[in-house]
């Protein structure tokens, strides 16, 4: 009796193992076509998108194809070491860089659209913001990085998109799209 029932408890063991396995197969093979599916329509979209290089600091940045005809402004970012100064008392220089904002294309003085700045740190000036030692907004947290190369961190100032312009939300959904690459 107790042999019919260790063949009873194998057999379901054994078929429990083989369904899974086919199941999971099957799972595996309808990810990889769906996986292949999906590739032509990434590379469609990167096919379709415009890519501003800026050759000076050294990085590509990939945009949705909506904003062909974008615009560059180039300013500066300042900071300091964020410690009060007494009347008298000398005050350091401030750290300074480049702020290059990407615009959009449809921004208008009277209808002006979220733009994408890009900070760009010598390595020396983000370990300082790493280490709170530079503080270049009045936001209580710092940059977020985009990406580096040998030379430059490339980030976007905190709070950038707090005025709630138009294509606030497409300008979010294009910096979680990791769309700066470095060279």
């Amino acid at each position: 009796m107790s042999n019919v029932i260790l063949r009873v408890i194998a057999y379901i063991a054994v078929s429990l193992f083989a369904t899974t396995s086919v199941a999971c197969l099957a799972s595996d093979l309808s990810v990889t076509l769906q996986n292949q599916a999906e590739a032509p329509a990434r590379d469609a979209r990167k096919m379709k998108s415009v890519v501003y290089t800026n050759e000076k600091y050294g990085f590509r940045f990939s945009l949705p194809a909506s904003w062909k005809g974008y615009s560059i402004s180039v300013s500066e970012w300042q900071g300091g070491d964020g410690r009060s100064y007494l009347a008298g008392e000398p005050m350091p220089p401030p750290e300074e860089g480049p702020l290059l904002s990407i615009g959009h294309p449809l921004s208008t003085e009277s209808d002006p659209h979220q733009d994408i700045p890009i900070m760009i740190f010598t390595k020396a000036q983000w370990r300082l913001v790493q280490a709170n030692k530079l503080i270049v907004s009045a936001a209580p947290i710092g940059p977020s990085e985009l990406g580096r190369n040998a030379e430059y961190v490339f980030a976007v100032p905190p709070r950038f998109n707090y005025a709630l312009l138009t294509g606030w939300e497409e300008v979010g959904e294009i910096i979680q799209h990791h769309p700066l690459q470095p060279f």
